[in-house]
């Protein structure tokens, strides 16, 4: 829901730190390799209750997962780079509650488990738009610069990231957190079900499988 607002903000950083980088011979891809080492960190500096820390591995993965689009607009995108990027972007989400459940089991393990149910619902809902928009030709005018169709919705990469550092600022509270972000992330996942099925529509037909289904 505030991925453009913060994107259209964060541009002029990102833009001066890629020029840097383009300067230098450094490629978009291993900026983002190097975005997802330093933000996988938060499983081992939350585990071990070093939230102060893991704010600190969010804000550089986040700086640098920005940075490495631009950079590749620059370099010029490619598939396997735009692949790359959104592989180790789900990746590194599920690190921050994976981490606070391995720092307090009894506490932090089910609301943790609930929260990363609730990111396969609105990634997945979110991925399988983006490949059958790319199949019928379609693309975001709201983010034209993306790999593929950028779908919105309520829990964006923006509101995730606020989530987190809400988290580490009062680790006590993250069971509450994560079970109302989660509660956000099942309605952003309607939505987007009830989106792509409005788009897709008059494709019925018989099932893959077959008379008898799946």
């Amino acid at each position: 829901m505030l991925d453009k607002r913060m994107l259209n903000w964060t541009r002029p950083l990102q833009l001066a730190v890629a020029r840097r980088l383009h300067r230098a011979g450094v490629s978009a891809n291993q900026v983002t390799l190097a975005g997802f080492g330093v933000g996988v960190l938060v499983v081992p500096l939350l585990a071990f209750g070093h939230a102060g820390w893991a704010v600190l591995a969010i804000l550089g993965n986040r700086l640098l997962d920005g940075v490495d689009g631009t950079l590749a607009r620059l370099n010029g995108p490619t598939d396997r780079g735009g692949y790359l990027d959104i592989v180790l972007d789900f990746l590194f989400y599920s690190a921050v509650p994976l981490g606070f459940a391995l720092s307090d089991p009894a506490v932090n393990a089910l609301p943790a488990a609930v929260l990363i149910y609730a990111f396969v619902g609105t990634g997945s809902s979110f991925l399988a738009f983006g490949v059958f928009a790319a199949k019928r030709g379609l693309t975001s005018t709201a983010y034209p610069n993306k790999s593929f169709y950028y779908l919105g919705g309520l829990t964006e990469a923006t509101e995730t990231i606020g989530l987190f550092l809400l988290m580490c600022l009062w680790p006590a509270w993250f069971g509450v957190l994560a079970y109302g972000f989660a509660a956000l992330c099942g309605l952003t996942t309607v939505l987007r079900l009830q989106a792509g099925w409005q788009l897709f529509v008059g494709e019925e037909g018989p099932p893959a499988g077959g008379p008898q289904g799946r």
